[in-house]
């Protein structure tokens, strides 16, 4: 994932405890340019449709950002068996107002703390940023920050699952015309099913469907990018989400990657794509 043209820093990486469900603790996973004052502190939900997956997931992307002086948290949260929606989104919403009370020791500001995701990651991320106040994902409370809430100064969205409801229709879709189609939809149509109640829970937690209900929302700045070759993420909700997005008054700025499958930042570390990306 080297960049030429910028200067790359040293980095320092550990694990700490953010949460504990019982006899269960969560870890968040930091990374930070060493001896420099980072221009961003990223929390960072792992994809994995849901289901799967854990803090390391991105491992590449973090410690590339690292070295360019972008610090990430990336955390663990609970996932099917042990709960699904909306546990995993309280697990994600009490990481963003812990990650806030640390913001200083990481030099930043707490008001600067921001959100990226992909897939799954990115829908979670985006949907609490522009929820970050709903009590149903704000449930689980955090001892001395009582009054840190959850609202992002930005998101980045890497090829996310903006509409559940939409994606889980596709893929049966794909899947019911027969092959050839993406392998990762016979494993992703399992996994909604393992983590959304029903497909009311898939519409309402939609950030598409919100924005096209017209329901409130708050609208942080967005970098949304994704590969024009990506089957597994529809194009169509991509286009309408941005449509909505900037007719409610966001800002969002789209960076599209010729050619790139789904998930090409961690597929191809060393491609150009990834670098511009990066």
């Amino acid at each position: 994932m080297d960049d030429d043209s910028t200067p790359l820093h040293e980095i320092d990486v550990h694990d700490v405890e953010y949460l504990r469900h019982g006899d269960t603790p969560l870890l968040a996973r930091l990374y930070r340019p060493r001896g420099q004052t980072p221009v961003a502190l990223l929390a960072e939900p792992h994809g994995g449709a849901w289901c799967r997956g854990d803090r390391l997931d991105e491992d590449g992307l973090n410690r590339a950002l690292a070295q360019r002086g972008v610090a990430v948290a990336a955390f663990d949260f609970r996932q099917p068996p042990q709960a699904g929606y909306p546990a995993s989104l309280q697990d994600i919403h009490f990481a963003i107002r812990w990650l806030k009370t640390q913001a200083p020791s990481l030099g930043v500001r707490p008001q600067e703390v921001a959100v990226m995701g992909v897939s799954s990651g990115a829908h979670q991320a985006m949907l609490l940023a522009m929820q970050p106040h709903d009590p149903r994902y704000a449930a689980l409370p955090l001892a001395g920050g009582e009054a840190v809430d959850a609202q992002v100064a930005f998101a980045v969205l890497c090829w996310p699952v903006i509409d559940p409801l939409g994606r889980y229709h596709y893929a049966k879709a794909l899947r019911d015309s027969g092959e050839p189609y993406p392998a990762g939809i016979d494993r992703v149509l399992p996994d909604h099913d393992r983590y959304w109640p029903d497909e009311a829970s898939m519409e309402e937690a939609s950030p598409l469907r919100a924005l096209e209900r017209g329901q409130g929302a708050t609208l942080p700045p967005v970098l949304y990018l994704q590969g024009t070759a990506d089957r597994m993420h529809p194009m169509a909700h991509l286009e309408r989400f941005a449509l909505a997005y900037c007719r409610a008054g966001g800002e969002l700025t789209l960076n599209l990657y010729p050619a790139e499958d789904a998930g090409f930042v961690n597929k191809q570390p060393d491609s150009p794509a990834t670098a511009q990306a990066i």
